[in-house]
């Protein structure tokens, strides 16, 4: 399957877990085991994956699947995916747990309770409904294990620390289906970090764009790391979350080039979807008095971080008067939603160079 742009889908985490055990269920009830194995996914695909290890012993059968992101840049690509199938205590239904290389839910906030398995509830649906339809219609009494080879190492290049899912990643999907370049992870990733702050009782977040406005905002504040939220170019997401489930205090936190671009009305700060608006800047500084050879030279420059310099240079607060526009975008999205906010523009170093 292919984009309109020629790149290619992926499969999630939760559709390669379905795979793996529909494909160890049919051993254990037929002693061999399907290769390609075919799963239906939620909106009616069937695709076909073909296993990279299968084992079948006495009372128990594991298969293997290989994750394919497709060409997303995805940091669970090319994981091996094993779910071990075991009968279950009589009346006991489907049971997952979480093997090796899977995180168990520490914190409240998330669609799972905590002490579960990091295996969201699509993907546990999907899952359900595989076995149920090998055992003739029944919910078979099943304990369903799902690991991930190096799981808890792939784990750490993810929100799942921050998020409080310890030990390993998440198999998570709703469609079953990775579009390349949706971004639809970092976003879920970004409203389940406030789910989960909210959850903690946290009066104050933080959107950062990066690791170095995370930093200043968590010295500036005092913040723990659980009110960060990595939203990098993703302000929108933010915003309008923080919209729907409001927080008392949201600060914005960026640097000076994707900050410009909220202040001048972008919401995907993202360098391929907006730009650095340099006559924007330039009214900018005229409104608080440069002159027009000034201006001229805002106009020219090739960075925001340049045009930062041309008015420290001339004693102008770019930085102070792009946080207050930032701020103005912020509030139009916010709407009447009872939240305070406020908006610290950095530049590279880490220096404050602008609040409103």
């Amino acid at each position: 399957m292919t984009t309109p742009t020629g790149l290619r889908y992926g499969w999630t985490t939760g559709a390669c877990a379905t795979a793996a055990t529909t494909a160890a269920y049919t051993a254990l009830l037929t002693g061999s085991f399907p290769d390609p194995v075919r799963i239906t996914l939620p909106k009616g695909q069937q695709p076909a994956f073909a296993l990279a290890r299968e084992q079948l012993g006495d009372g128990w059968a594991s298969a293997s699947i290989v994750k394919d992101a497709g060409d997303d840049p995805d940091v669970t690509h090319g994981a091996l995916i094993t779910a071990t199938i075991r009968p279950g205590p009589s009346g006991s239904g489907v049971t997952f747990l979480a093997g090796p290389g899977v995180g168990t839910v520490t914190k409240a906030g998330l669609p799972l309770a905590v002490g579960e398995p990091a295996i969201n509830p699509v993907p546990r649906q999907l899952m359900t409904a595989a076995v149920t339809e090998l055992a003739g219609g029944a919910v078979p009494d099943l304990v369903i294990e799902i690991s991930v080879a190096g799981g808890e190492e792939i784990a750490k290049h993810t929100w799942n620390p921050r998020l409080g899912i310890l030990g390993g990643i998440s198999i998570l999907g709703t469609t079953g289906i990775v579009v390349p370049y949706s971004c639809a992870a970092w976003i879920d990733s970004i409203h389940r970090g406030i789910d989960v702050a909210r959850a903690a009782g946290r009066q104050h977040l933080a959107g950062c764009t990066g690791s170095t406005s995370e930093r200043v905002a968590a010295q500036l504040y005092g913040l723990p790391e659980d009110a960060l939220l990595d939203m990098g170019d993703f302000a929108g997401a933010v915003l309008k979350y923080v919209r729907r489930h409001p927080v008392p205090r949201l600060t914005i936190a960026g640097g000076i080039g994707k900050l410009a671009k909220l202040a001048d009305g972008h919401l995907d700060l993202h360098s391929g979807r907006s730009q650095v608006n340099y006559r924007f800047l330039a009214e900018l500084a005229r409104s608080a008095g440069a002159d027009a050879s000034v201006a001229e030279q805002m106009l020219a420059a090739n960075t925001a971080l340049e045009v930062l310099q041309i008015s420290q240079r001339n004693g102008l607060p770019i930085g102070d008067l792009v946080a207050a526009r930032a701020r103005q975008t912020a509030e139009q999205v916010i709407g009447e939603a009872p939240v305070a906010l406020d908006v610290v523009v950095i530049d590279r170093a880490g220096a404050i160079v602008g609040r409103a």
